[in-house]
């Protein structure tokens, strides 16, 4: 199945935000035009259960079929470490921190989930989505929901896939017959 990969708009967070409900920025009419425009219009659309995939999805959705929200789509649960700097996190936990990014696996945040645990939980939903709408899907989602599955169809390592960049409102196309064909382009 061709899964069109979306992520939200920019939250302007400086943080680490992973299951904290933050608010996108949708104030570029312009840029969600041009995305909206360049999704298939036959897709059907579905997004995280957090309001900035929501209100992303809900801004791009135009006549297309939208299913209710998934909360098997979040960003990875970053426990104790969401909300915090990149540099308080570092601070406090040094060696944590440098092999969560390091060694991406079963290494997981204090009270969060692992790089493991979230790919397995993204991947269960995605499957189960697919299995129900049958054609193509448009999925509004987050940073590393959007990696876990790049990772998937690639076939590389965790480590491998978290040197790619996923801009805000970029598309991750996943054909799902072929490698991905495109990744993080903006319309």
């Amino acid at each position: 199945m061709s899964v069109w990969w979306v992520r939200h708009g920019p939250t302007h967070e400086t943080v680490f935000t992973g299951w904290r409900d933050v608010p996108a920025d949708l104030s570029d009419s312009a840029a969600l035009a041009r995305l909206a425009g360049y999704l298939p219009a036959e897709a059907t659309i579905v997004s995280s259960d957090l309001s900035r995939a929501r209100a992303t999805a809900d801004a791009i959705q135009g006549a297309r079929r939208r299913l209710g929200d998934h909360p098997g789509l979040r960003e990875i649960d970053f426990g104790a470490w969401d909300g915090m700097a990149f540099d308080a996190i570092a601070a406090r936990w040094p060696d944590l921190s440098r092999r969560f990014w390091e060694e991406p696996g079963d290494i997981a945040a204090p009270d969060g989930e692992s790089w493991n645990a979230a790919e397995a939980r993204v991947s269960a939903a995605i499957d189960e989505i697919a299995a129900a709408t049958g054609g193509p899907l448009i999925v509004v989602a987050h940073f590393g929901a959007i990696l876990t599955q790049l990772r998937r169809a690639r076939g590389c390592t965790p480590y491998e896939v978290l040197a790619q960049k996923i801009d805000n409102l970029s598309v991750t196309h996943l054909p799902g017959d072929r490698d991905p064909v495109v990744v993080n382009h903006r319309p």
